[in-house]
């Protein structure tokens, strides 16, 4: 049966890792496991810590990962990039160059029968004045034209660091709040008082979660591939949260299903 997968917060190309190279091809090595299997891919933002496209020029790196999609799509694999708050300058050059669908606002979805609302997360039931600055000014046609004006030598190295800054700050990497204070969690059930979801799929928190908030509804946050090395997948009706894990030495593929009970 041809399978739906989610993963979200790679975060390639970080300074913040030892062997960012290794993390790469860690996530190449699971594309090219579910290449034969795989009907669609939603990969839900910061899949890479930086990006931003100029007109004429793309950054740097990445090409192992870009070629897998680029084999994905071509196979007829449908792939969805949501934008997150890392990787939020993806414009053209992505979507023609390899094929993946962006989508830069939250969506909400049929897959298999069941009504899914996909979004990276971040902003998403956080009311604080300070992520609706930056989130404005980051999205702002002008500070982006600005950006690009100035020499990538200045832009893209300060980019890394603010990127490196945040991360390492923590914010995304909190355990479980209790459903009482995760946003994500409380933005869900105010969408549920007017609208039917059977599943809310969220990144951004790097937290394993699957919480059933209501009947036949549940709120799945994916985890991360900075630690966890972990996704969703859908087949048929039965969703379930995976971690992908290799045996040593020859590094034969293994998937390996986890229970999550708070």
């Amino acid at each position: 049966m041809e399978k739906i997968y989610f993963l979200s917060d790679a975060h390639l190309g970080s300074s913040t890792f030892s062997n960012p190279i290794e993390k790469e091809k860690k996530l190449v090595r699971f594309l090219d496991s579910i290449k034969d299997d795989a009907k669609e891919l939603y990969l839900l933002g910061d899949i890479l810590d930086f990006w931003y496209e100029f007109k004429n020029v793309v950054p740097r790196g990445f090409t192992r990962l870009f070629g897998k999609i680029a084999e994905l799509t071509d196979k007829g694999v449908k792939v969805y990039w949501f934008t997150g708050n890392h990787d939020i300058w993806i414009f053209d050059y992505l979507p023609k160059e390899i094929g993946v669908i962006i989508h830069r606002q939250p969506i909400v979805k049929e897959i298999n029968g069941k009504k899914f609302f996909l979004a990276h997360g971040d902003g998403l039931g956080d009311d604080s004045l300070s992520y609706k600055f930056m989130s404005r000014f980051f999205r702002n046609r002008f500070c982006q034209r600005i950006f690009t004006s100035i020499h990538p030598r200045w832009t893209v190295s300060f980019a890394h660091k603010w990127s490196a800054h945040s991360r390492l700050n923590g914010s995304d990497y909190d355990s479980f709040l209790g459903e009482d204070k995760e946003h994500l969690v409380i933005f869900s059930k105010k969408i549920l008082e007017n609208n039917d979801i059977n599943f809310f799929i969220y990144g951004h928190r790097h937290i394993m979660l699957d919480l059933m908030i209501k009947k036949e509804s549940r709120v799945v946050i994916l985890g991360d591939w900075v630690n966890l090395f972990s996704y969703g997948v859908l087949e048929g009706d039965d969703f379930r949260l995976e971690q992908f894990e290799e045996e040593q030495g020859n590094l034969d593929n293994e998937r390996q299903g986890v229970s999550i009970a708070f």
